[in-house]
C-alpha cells in the first residue's frame, strides 16, 4: 500500500505533464493559425496588387486613346488647312496665269516684244494714169488709205501691224509727203506693204465686206493685192530705238 504523500506527488507530476502538453499543443495551434492568416494576407496582397496594376494599365490605355483621338483631330484640322491652302494656291496660279497672259498680250499690242504668227499681207500701189490726167493725186496712195487698212486690221482683231516692216503703235504718225509716206519720221516710197498678225480668214473677210475698205480703195484707183495665211515676224519697237 502506497503512502498518501507518494500518491499526491504522482498526481502533481501528471498535472504538470498535462499542462505542458496542452501548452505545447496550444502554441502549435496558435502558430498554425497565424501562419494560415499570413498566407491568406499574402494572397490577398498579391491579388490586390494585380488588380491595381490592371486598373492602372486600363487608365493609361484610356488616356492614350484620348491622346490619339486628339492627335487625329489635330491632323484632320491640319489637312483641312492644307487643302484650303492648296486650293487657294491653285486659284492664285490660275489668276497669275491669266494676268501673265493678259500682260503678254498687252506687251505684244504696244510693241514691247517681237511677235510672229499667221496673218495677212496687203500691198497698196499707185494706180496707172496718163499724162492727160487732170490730177495725178487721184491715183496715188495717201496716208488716209494706209490708215483705212490699219484701222480695219485692228478692228478685225489684229495683234500687231507693220508698214513696210516698221511696227505701228498707238502713237504712230503717218504723213503723206508727195509720192512718199512718212511713218514715225521714216520715209517710204510706194508700194506700201501693210502686214497684220491675226486670223487670216477673219482679216481678209473684213477687207472684202461689200462697200468696205477694199471697195473704197479700188474706187480711189488704188491697186490692192492681198495675200493671206502667211507666217509673219515683226520686231519689237525697242529694238529700233
Amino acid at each position: 500500500m502506497k503512502k498518501p504523500n507518494s500518491r499526491k506527488r504522482e498526481n502533481v507530476s501528471k498535472s504538470i505533464i498535462f499542462s505542458l502538453v496542452f501548452l505545447v499543443l496550444g502554441f502549435i495551434l496558435s502558430y498554425s493559425y497565424s501562419l494560415s492568416q499570413s498566407n491568406d494576407g499574402g494572397d490577398n496582397f498579391a491579388a490586390n496588387s494585380q488588380f491595381e496594376k490592371e486598373v492602372k494599365f486600363r487608365e493609361e490605355l484610356i488616356e492614350q486613346q484620348e491622346r490619339n483621338k486628339t492627335l487625329r483631330e489635330e491632323m484632320q484640322s491640319k489637312q483641312d488647312v492644307l487643302q484650303e491652302f492648296e486650293s487657294e494656291f491653285s486659284s492664285g496660279q490660275e489668276n497669275y496665269s491669266e494676268i501673265a497672259a493678259e500682260a503678254e498680250k498687252l506687251r505684244r499690242y504696244v510693241g514691247l516684244m517681237p511677235v510672229e504668227g499667221e496673218g495677212l499681207k496687203i500691198i497698196l500701189e499707185d494706180g496707172e494714169y496718163g499724162a492727160q490726167t487732170v490730177n495725178p493725186n487721184d491715183y496715188i496712195v495717201h496716208e488716209s488709205h494706209v490708215f483705212q487698212v490699219i484701222h480695219e486690221m485692228y478692228i478685225s482683231g489684229a495683234e500687231a501691224v507693220a508698214v513696210n516692216g516698221q511696227r505701228i503703235h498707238s502713237n504712230s504718225t503717218i504723213v503723206c509727203t508727195g509720192p512718199v509716206i512718212e511713218v514715225d519720221g521714216v520715209k517710204y516710197p510706194a508700194p506700201f506693204t501693210i502686214e497684220a498678225i491675226g486670223k487670216p480668214e477673219v482679216l481678209a473677210a473684213s477687207m472684202e465686206l461689200p462697200g468696205g475698205v477694199l471697195d473704197q480703195l479700188v474706187n480711189d484707183n488704188i491697186v490692192v493685192t492681198m495675200d493671206e495665211g502667211l507666217d509673219i515676224t515683226m520686231p519689237a519697237l525697242l529694238s529700233e530705238s
